[in-house]
This record gives structure tokens, sequence and C-alpha cells, in this order.
């Protein structure tokens, strides 16, 4: 498997919201005076290599990097060693910076939450980027609970298509339903995804739209999970301008949330 990966035009336009959401957080909080950090759950190596141009383009981690005002201390966690160390070496030595290997559901909830409390005046924007179902719900909830990040979250569509949503929910693999009552939290995900419809033949499951799916979960954000502001999702695209997953924004500030929601309207959009 390539260190690299090679991403498309929405990919870079999601590093782009967040670069941007990032800079703006950055300058209110250090303006605010309380220490804040970035965190990046599944930080890769740093790099990317665009389908567009060919080239390199830089990661999320090199993004927040570049915000000025600088976050006080960043947070960086991979799965894969290759990876934690190709971006430690480009990072290079820096105090502030923390690069982890090791699964951020873990590392997450005992390393890297328990630095960003209210009580000490910490604050913190973690990114969510999972690779497909790989990120557990304990993790939406404990942040959601700190009431001290602000988190920007790929719902990943795409896998949950594949894998689990089937015509059939019968004829899931009973592994993957795990792995989406991981994800979800519980096994309400079925309630969201399926209503009981009738025809000729009788009953049958009807799978709910894509839109409704994001929905439910945009609504399990405030009522489970806590966070009191979440904007509508942003639909993220592949290069058929199917819907492959939704970037969610997630708050306890009313404020952060009307300047998420502003930069996913700029770019809501863009290439349909």
């Amino acid at each position: 498997m390539a260190l690299f990966d090679e991403v498309g035009y929405w990919s870079e336009v999601k590093l782009e919201i967040v670069r941007k959401y990032a800079q703006a957080y950055s300058k209110i909080l250090r303006a605010s005076g309380l220490h804040h950090v970035y965190i990046d759950a599944f930080s890769g190596p740093g790099l990317h290599i665009s389908k567009g141009s060919g080239g390199f383009i830089p990661g999320s981690p090199l993004n927040a990097l570049n915000v000025q005002p600088p976050f006080e201390e960043y947070y960086f966690i991979d799965i894969e060693q290759r990876k934690v160390d190709a971006l430690a070496e480009i990072v290079g030595d820096r105090s502030d910076v923390h690069v982890l290997q090791g699964d951020c559901n873990e590392r997450l909830l005992k390393d890297v939450f328990p630095k960003v409390r209210y009580k000490d005046y910490r604050r913190g924007l973690c990114f969510l980027d999972p690779y497909g179902l790989s990120l557990s719900w304990d993790v939406i909830k404990a942040a959601g609970a700190l009431e001290t990040l602000d988190i920007f979250l790929n719902f990943p569509l795409a896998d949950m298509n594949r894998n689990v949503l089937r015509r059939i929910p019968e004829d899931v693999d009973p592994q993957q339903r795990q792995r989406m009552n991981r994800f979800w939290g519980d096994e309400s995900w079925r309630d969201a995804a399926y209503s009981r419809a009738h025809d000729l033949f009788g009953e049958y499951d009807e799978k709910a739209s894509n839109e409704a799916i994001a929905g439910a979960f945009r609504k399990r954000l405030t009522d489970v999970a806590g966070f009191a502001h979440v904007p509508e999702p942003m639909p993220m695209r592949n290069s058929r301008k199917a819907v492959v997953y939704y970037l969610f924004s997630a708050s306890h500030n009313k404020t952060a949330a009307k300047i998420a929601k502003d930069i996913f309207d700029k770019y809501r959009e863009r290439g349909l």
C-alpha cells in the first residue's frame, strides 16, 4: 500500500474547509487567552498526492501547522507506524507537536482528551476523518461531553451503503453490522435507515435516503453526544458527483457553528 494517499477534488475541498475553519478558530481562541490545541485522529503522513495535478499537496496536519496565529499544541495520531514516522520527519523536533502511533479510539480517550478539560481553561479543534467505519461512537460522545471541543467528522456513507445498508437487512454480515453499531453507538441506525413498506407481495424494508440517514445522525450528535450546535452537513462527492460521505461540524459555541455554516455554504454547490 502506498505511503501517500491519492485524493480527488472533493477531498481537497474538505481539507480547504477544515483549514479555513482552523484559521478562524485559532484567531478567536488566541484572542480569548484560552490554551487551544489542534487534534487530528487520522493524520496520515502529512502529504497527499492530488489526482488533479499529480503533485504533492499538504494534508490536514501541515495545514494546521501553517495556521496563523498558531495553535498552542498539536496532536497527530495514526495507526500506521510508517505514516507516523513520515509525519514526524516532516514536523521535526518541536515541543508543541505530539505525533502519536496507535488506534485513535484508544489514544484520544486515554492520552489526548484528558489534556483538553474545561476546568483547565483549554479548548480544542478535533478533526475525525476515519477510514470508513473505523471510528468508535465512544470518541464522539466523549468529545461532546467535554464541552471543550469543536469537531469536524467524516460520516462514511460509502462504507455504510457498500457493507451495511443493503436492500435486505438480513443479508448483511454480522461483523459489518457490528462495525456500524460501533460507529453509531447502538442499533438505532436500523430505525433511521429503514422503514416498513407494503406492495402487492406484502411488507418489506425500504431503505431511507442518504439525506435522511445523515439527518438522523445529525440529531444524534445533539441529542445523544450533547453538542449544542450541529449545522447541516456538507455532502462530499466522487468524480461522478455521487455523495460518498458527509462532512459534519459540531460545537458548543453558537459563533463557531455560524462560521462552519458560512464556510459550508460557500462550498456546498461548488462543482455541481
